[in-house]
């Protein structure tokens, strides 16, 4: 945190070379944790994860002359708000004016899990704040449903009647990660649950976004719209849910919907991809980003 401030409660798990700050927008005071110097990259972390999710990729992307920008979301990790309200925006509406506080008008967008519901709506609706995106184990917004696609959805009952005090321990089982992950690791992504306004959040998060864009989904909105951002769609080979066979049934013909979408699948790696594999997705990442123009 910044010189003077109060050791956060619970303490963050550790990471070399990241810097703390705390941003104050409207409602909101955004813990950013970043490292690296060059061309921004914001990095939305998933659920129920923060900012230490990136400690890899991040950590890679300064090493090749990115600054990485790693918020905790509303509801997630050491963001503090004023108002336990969120609604299908309210994340989006944040990270605008997270941008706009550091002075930012375009960066490059790295996104996993719930994050990448925030970059469907960043991409779509205000396309000129993004350079390049990467979007992992979350299908395009313009997929097609259907039943295949069901089970991909079948952790959601979980988090919308959550109760408070329940360990969400149950995320990282062998059902969404390749490899398993240490206590230590688990314990790291799991520290904000100690905080009641992070463990009564899961509900209000989870159902405001998920459920809030669900009908948008279902009724083919981003269909008839154009993705403009060039994306890379970034799937583990052992994802049970979202895999290379899943893509080729619900995504045919993308250039279709978007400007230069590609599909990547990564060895060794499920929904947890970054916990998985993260130097395959950091060289992934670095590869797409020195793409751009």
């Amino acid at each position: 945190m910044p010189s003077g401030a109060a050791s956060p409660v619970p303490p963050m798990p550790e990471a070399p070379g990241f810097e703390h700050h705390v941003v104050e927008t409207p409602g909101l005071r955004t813990h950013l944790a970043t490292v690296g110097e060059g061309d921004p990259v914001l990095l939305l972390h998933g659920f129920p994860q923060h900012w230490w999710q990136w400690r890899v990729v991040a950590s890679r992307l300064a090493d090749e002359g990115y600054r990485a920008l790693c918020p905790d979301l509303r509801g997630s990790g050491w963001t503090e708000a004023t108002s336990p309200e969120i609604t299908r925006t309210s994340r989006l509406d944040d990270v605008l004016a997270l941008l706009d506080a550091l002075a930012l008008d375009r960066v490059h967008l790295v996104s996993h899990d719930l994050g990448s519901v925030t970059a469907i709506q960043l991409s779509y609706g205000h396309p000129e704040r993004l350079r390049r995106a990467v979007q992992l184990s979350v299908p395009p917004a313009f997929m097609t449903l259907s039943p295949r696609t069901l089970p991909g959805f079948r952790h959601l009952p979980a988090f919308f009647w959550h109760r408070s005090g329940t360990s969400l321990r149950f995320t990282f089982s062998e059902r969404y990660v390749a490899q398993p992950m240490s206590e230590a690791d688990i314990a790291a992504h799991l520290a904000p649950m100690q905080r009641p306004e992070i463990d009564a959040a899961v509900r209000t998060v989870s159902r405001a976004m998920v459920l809030g864009e669900a009908p948008r989904l279902a009724g083919g909105t981003y269909r008839r719209q154009r993705l403009r951002v060039p994306t890379l769609f970034v799937f583990g080979r052992e994802d049970r849910y979202w895999n290379e066979k899943i893509m080729g049934i619900v995504c045919r013909e993308p250039e279709k919907y978007a400007d230069g979408a590609e599909f990547a699948y990564v060895d060794g790696a499920s929904h947890f991809i970054t916990d998985d594999a993260p130097e395959a997705v950091a060289d992934l990442v670095v590869d797409w980003l020195g793409r751009a123009a």
